[in-house]
């Protein structure tokens, strides 16, 4: 019954690709990473309701005061940063922790391969890291939210089919492997 489980994740990363189009960004990437002050609070109307948010929009105001001067670094300033190690090691351990999904048996392999198969997933999950970290500033999450979950819809479909017709085509298991790493990949940059 792994298809089964497969759809049900696809069900629900349809439903949210769905309704992400009617929420807004987050006021605080349309503040500080656009500078959108009326976007800013117009999408705290829309997420809060009505209201005085005058509050929370001059914190925002100094928080991007605060920041101004700081550089944006990129993947390998980060690696190198010491102050960031815990929440580098935290997020290893949860992306690490996908290694115990099952999604590797999905593929129906030969148990001789599968070490290989859990290395590759370690590996996608590196290259989704890097590959994220590094866009997120030029697109913003809505974007690779949209992008990430689109893909994944499209990744399990095919996934799904892949596996239907892995007892017919032996090498649709190998396809199935290398849509597992594609999984991994846009649910790395995505959601």
């Amino acid at each position: 019954m792994w298809n089964v489980l497969l759809s049900f994740s696809g069900l629900v990363a349809l439903i949210q690709l769905l309704f992400l189009p009617f929420f807004p960004e987050s006021p605080p990437y349309l503040l500080l990473q656009k500078g959108d002050k009326a976007g800013c609070l117009k999408a705290m109307k829309q997420l809060w309701g009505e209201g005085n948010y005058h509050t929370e929009f001059d914190d925002m105001m100094k928080e991007k005061a605060v920041t101004k001067g700081t550089k944006i670094m990129n993947v390998l300033e980060v690696l190198k940063e010491p102050s960031v190690y815990p929440q580098l090691s935290t997020m290893l351990l949860l992306l690490l922790s996908l290694q115990l999904c099952g999604l590797s048996a999905t593929a129906n392999l030969q148990e001789s391969i599968i070490p290989y198969v859990s290395l590759g997933v370690a590996i996608s999950e590196l290259i989704s890291i890097i590959f994220c970290s590094s866009i997120i500033d030029r697109f913003g999450r809505r974007i690779l939210l949209w992008g990430g979950y689109l893909l994944m819809a499209l990744i399990l479909v095919l996934l799904e089919t892949s596996l239907l017709l892995s007892d017919q085509f032996l090498w649709m298991r190998y396809c199935s492997v290398i849509l597992i790493f594609l999984f991994i990949i846009a649910y790395g940059i995505g959601p």
